[in-house]
Parts: structure tokens; C-alpha cells; sequence
């Protein structure tokens, strides 16, 4: 992907391959970014980092090889000043804290919206362009202000946060996959609310679909969680 010399250059590190790419893409979609790559482990993230200058890392925290908050001490220690937004599912506030000293500029809550990453991206490019001298104090908690989001991003109209917890555990609990009936069973929903949540998460890059065939008529789409914790 070809980038401009004022575009904020993204690595997405994600283990998850179906999720890197729908964050590259989540990416891509935001004007003023660009994702010139993305890896699957920590290792591979520093390969690329040695050869690639790089602003922003997409970084999710639970790699195969290595914690995410490890991987940014450990680029910190190699020289590299890239910022990190941390995309994880993990919602321990000991970790929120021990980020910010590593660089972490924000946290996206596993599963998310691509209007959510916007907003994100949105406000760190704010944070990024400012430069130069603070005239005083005001401009200096402006500049950091542009970091925080007013309020979690709205689910699209019918959905609530609460259900769609219930849903994404489900979801992310079944190892193999579950069909809409299957997951309305599991939550207790009905069967038409399941699949709007379900369709949500595949909208997300939280879920993947795909066909379940061996039944009698229509086959029936069987939904599998991509973004594992």
C-alpha cells in the first residue's frame, strides 16, 4: 500500500489472521493513515519494525510468543518511539495503567466497531499533529484531551452492550463454531436477535461465517469468533 509523506504510518499486529486483515482495512478506510504492514507474533513485529518506520502500532496483547505490553518495553529498550493503540479483550485496569508508561496512547475494547477505530484514529492523528511549543497550559490539555473519547462508541440501534457481552462470550467460548439457534439457545434470545448480533460481530472483524451443509434444505451459516483472547 502506497503512502504519502504526512500519512500516519500503521503496523497492525494481530495473531489472529482473518482479524489483522479486517483491521488493515479498518485502517485503511480512515484518511490520513496508512498500514504498511502487519505480523502475526512479536517476533515478526520487530522484523518488520527494523526495516519499516512506522508511527502507530495496532497492537493486540495476547500474542503467541509474547504479551503485547512486553513487546512494547522491549521495543522501548531497542530504540523504537512508535505509539501504540492496544486492541485486546482484556479489561484489567493494572494493565491500562502499566500501558501508559510504555507508550500506550489508547485502548479499543475487543469486539469493536470500525467507527470506534475511527474515532480512536481520529483523535490520535489530533494528538500527533500537535507539535512545536505549548503557549501554556490550556494547549497542553488540549493536546492531551484530543486522546480521550467522550463516551463508548453507540451499538447500532436495537443492540445493547450487555447482550452483545453475553453473545461474544458465547461465541468465543464454543471453540468450534455456533449457528444462530445455537447461540440463541446458549444466551436466551430469540434466534432473529442472535443473528443481528452474530451479523454485528462479522461486521467488526470479531466473526467469521461460513455455510454449515449436511442438513436437510437451506444449509445453515455457522458463526466462529477469529479475534481469540
Amino acid at each position: 500500500m502506497t503512502s504519502s509523506e504526512k500519512d500516519i504510518r500503521v503496523l497492525v499486529v494481530e495473531d489472529d489472521p482473518v482479524a489483522a486483515d479486517a483491521h488493515v482495512l479498518y485502517v485503511g478506510r480512515v484518511p490520513g493513515f496508512v498500514a504498511v504492514g502487519k505480523a502475526h507474533s512479536g517476533a515478526e513485529a520487530r522484523r518488520l519494525l527494523e526495516r519499516t518506520p512506522v508511527d502507530l502500532l495496532l497492537l493486540d496483547l495476547h500474542l503467541p510468543d509474547v504479551h503485547g505490553l512486553q513487546l512494547a518495553r522491549s521495543l522501548r529498550t531497542a530504540g523504537h518511539h512508535a505509539d501504540v493503540i492496544a486492541v485486546t479483550s482484556a479489561r484489567d485496569l493494572a494493565v491500562v495503567r502499566e500501558g501508559v508508561s510504555l507508550g500506550v496512547v489508547q485502548y479499543v475494547l475487543k469486539p469493536f466497531t470500525f467507527a470506534t477505530l475511527r474515532d480512536r484514529l481520529v483523535r490520535y492523528a489530533e494528538f500527533h499533529a500537535a507539535v512545536g511549543e505549548a503557549s501554556g497550559q490550556d494547549e497542553v490539555d488540549r493536546a492531551l484531551a484530543a486522546l480521550r473519547a467522550p463516551g463508548p462508541a453507540a451499538l447500532p440501534k436495537g443492540l445493547s452492550a450487555p447482550t452483545l457481552e453475553r453473545v461474544t462470550v458465547a461465541l468465543r467460548d464454543s471453540g468450534e463454531g455456533l449457528t444462530a439457534a445455537g447461540v440463541a439457545e446458549t444466551v436466551g434470545i430469540s434466534r432473529i436477535t442472535a443473528r443481528r448480533y452474530l451479523e454485528h460481530l462479522v461486521d467488526a472483524g470479531c466473526a467469521a461465517r461460513r455455510p454449515q451443509y449436511g442438513t436437510v434444505g437451506r444449509p445453515e451459516l455457522q458463526y466462529r469468533w477469529v479475534t481469540g483472547q
